[in-house]
């Protein structure tokens, strides 16, 4: 059989540049075993394909999480993703011989890929239209265009961080943050704003936006003193990072507990966020409380650690809607509060209840930051204690006869259950649906069981 002709070739390998990663695997998988000369030319197109792909990873690696937003949604400087391959299709034009040496030993592959991104800042220079076309806002467009060929002039010195920058978030010696400033003291004999860019290059590679602080702090001859950090070019970092934190606060103020559960796990990373950067803060820097920096963090703070307050507040009274107790008669002059097995294991009330002591159980640590463990043990205990007298409460009726619907009463507990495996009181909720096992009644737990998935 004849195998493609050039015209075939050269539209596969434009279909094939254009399929995302996922895409091109599957590809991958669909021919693997096929036979055929087409097949094997196609292998051969699809292997190609990759192997330039990992050349574009390996020579713009300090740029390549700049094609994509962040996922914390913090301010970055990025670049639209489909300037990535026409950028790599310039630069590697330009220097196509050099790219069999990418697989070659360390040092002279990142010579190479040193010069290839040289390569690529004057492919951006010299045809601007073509990899960034015109289209949209032109001023922003020119801003990127300074910018990526700014970053990539600097490529080179990035990459000289990158291998050290796990070691500079966590724990460097000495002779670590000597190397760490030695860099962008280079950063800034190459251009006057090189310090905040190859720091920029750096922040895209680092998933957990806080740990910028660190490096920021020991950057600075400054650190540890935010009047004279807030002075200088590295400033922007801590400045998003406080707007992060306050747009978290704005979501955390408005969130209103409910039957979707991926609101509740939101608004948990939200907590669990803000305790991070502003745990990291108070420990990376001295701010001034008359500062701008000091007096957003500490309204951010009383902000959250209100809400947070009063989520506790709303869950102790969620668990009362959603299980409620009723008095009756045990004598002429006395009462007793009993289990209102009438009450239904779904709707609204149930939901809120679930939502809010999902976030009660998860705040542990978020808590602590903001001054609320206290307060949250308290009511876990209290909890603990409410729901399991609740069940044996619950039992004990179905054992004297005193329900008319065994079924729904052992839903009821199976509820009871729930809310304690919301709060991790897992000793507890085992308790009672052991409990529940031994009165010999199978617990179905349909209505509950609906809330949780």
């Amino acid at each position: 059989m004849a195998g493609l002709s050039s015209a075939h070739r050269t539209a596969l390998s434009a279909l094939l540049a254009r399929c995302p990663d996922v895409a091109l695997r599957a590809v991958s998988a669909s021919v693997a075993s096929a036979a055929g000369s087409q097949a094997a030319e196609m292998r051969a197109l699809i292997g190609e394909e990759f192997r330039d792909r990992e050349r574009c990873e390996r020579v713009l690696k300090p740029l390549v999480p700049m094609f994509r937003a962040r996922a914390d949604g913090i301010v970055a400087m990025t670049f639209p993703p489909h300037i990535l391959p026409r950028l790599w299709r310039a630069a590697s034009a330009r220097e196509p011989a050099l790219l069999q040496h990418l697989e070659g030993d360390e040092p002279a592959a990142t010579m190479v890929a040193d010069r290839l991104c040289r390569a690529a800042a004057s492919a951006v220079r010299d045809q601007p239209d073509l990899i960034w076309p015109p289209g949209g806002d032109e001023a922003a467009r020119q801003k990127g265009l300074d910018d990526l060929t700014a970053c990539l002039d600097l490529a080179h010195l990035a990459r000289r961080g990158l291998p050290s920058l796990e070691i500079w978030v966590k724990r460097p010696d000495g002779d670590q943050i000597a190397a760490l400033r030695l860099l962008f003291r280079d950063c800034a004999d190459a251009r006057v704003d090189g310090a905040p860019r190859v720091l920029e290059m750096l922040f895209a590679q680092l998933p957990d936006a806080v740990l910028t602080l660190r490096i920021v702090a020991l950057a600075s001859l400054a650190a540890g003193q935010d009047s004279l950090l807030g002075e200088s070019e590295m400033s922007g970092f801590v400045d998003r990072l406080i707007a992060g934190v306050d747009l978290r606060a704005r979501r955390i103020k408005a969130f209103k507990p409910g039957a979707d559960l991926a609101q509740v796990d939101a608004v948990i990373a939200d907590f669990n966020w803000c305790a991070g950067v502003l745990g990291e803060l108070d420990v990376t820097l001295s701010l001034d409380p008359g500062s701008a920096w000091g007096k957003s963090v500490r309204d951010a703070r009383g902000t959250i650690a209100g809400r947070m307050s009063s989520l506790l507040r709303a869950a102790d009274k969620a668990v009362n809607l959603a299980l409620p107790m009723e008095q009756v008669k045990i004598g002429r002059l006395m009462n007793r509060a009993v289990p209102r097995l009438s009450t239904r294991v779904d709707g609204p009330s149930v939901e809120a209840a679930l939502s809010l002591l999902s976030l009660v159980g998860s705040a542990r640590g978020p808590a602590s930051t903001f001054g609320c463990e206290a307060d949250r043990k308290t009511l876990v205990s209290a909890l603990g204690d409410r729901l399991l007298d609740y069940a044996d409460q619950t039992l004990r009726m179905i054992r004297e006869g005193a329900v008319e619907g065994e079924t729904h009463a052992f839903e009821l507990i199976e509820l009871a259950a729930l809310c304690l495996d919301r709060i991790d009181a897992d000793e507890a909720a085992h308790t009672v649906r052991r409990r529940a096992a031994a009165a010999r009644v199978p617990v179905k737990g349909a209505g509950a069981s609906s809330q949780a998935a």
